[in-house]
């Protein structure tokens, strides 16, 4: 009996894993990564990074971040506590659903998270004051490798749930889309 259930969304790579819970009387366990389970699904790679985010604020924006190749990273995406909206963007040349994006309602409570494959930007918007994210990376965080785009681009129209109650100045200041974007080749 498998530990989660893996659902695709419409973006080719990018899953949705939902934990499964044992429970009894105490409480319960679920398992938050299993790399035997989720190498059907192309995660290849040991953990390289475990990263703890606590945003305070709901409405709060974090991203959209990436990494440049060598060090593209899959991650998988958990929420311990409150409710995130999360996103990826499809940045893979080539690729059918490119600059496509995906949401999915990250929370304590469902129990879901997002694995994002390599070449993708990911960011989050949180629905919930005190919300808490865990993730696996599959690559080491290097800052001459990293990226972003800022998250209210039009080329990608996020409809973003929740005006911006706080958004960093590092990610306020991503650059926009230009025609000459085609992609990362990975």
């Amino acid at each position: 009996m498998g530990i989660f259930s893996i659902f695709d969304t419409p973006i080719a790579g990018l899953m949705v894993i939902e934990r499964k819970e044992i429970g009894d009387d105490r409480g319960f366990l679920a398992r938050i990564f299993c790399s035997e389970e989720l190498k059907c699904v192309g995660w290849k790679k040991p953990i390289a990074q475990i990263n703890q985010t606590i945003t305070k604020k709901k409405g709060t924006v974090r991203g959209m971040h990436y990494q440049n190749y060598p060090y593209a990273e899959m991650k998988l995406v958990s929420c311990l506590q409150g409710e995130v909206w999360d996103v990826a963007v499809d940045l893979r040349k080539n690729s059918p659903t490119f600059l496509n994006w995906h949401a999915e309602k990250l929370s304590a409570k469902n129990g879901r998270a997002l694995l994002i494959p390599e070449g993708f930007a990911h960011g989050f918007q949180t629905l919930a004051d005190d919300c808490e994210l865990i993730y696996a990376h599959s690559a080491p965080y290097r800052r001459d490798s990293e990226g972003g785009i800022h998250p209210e681009d039009a080329r990608l129209s996020i409809p973003w749930p929740l005006n911006f109650s706080e958004i960093s100045t590092r990610d306020s200041g991503h650059p926009l889309l230009n025609d000459q974007f085609i992609g990362f080749n990975l």
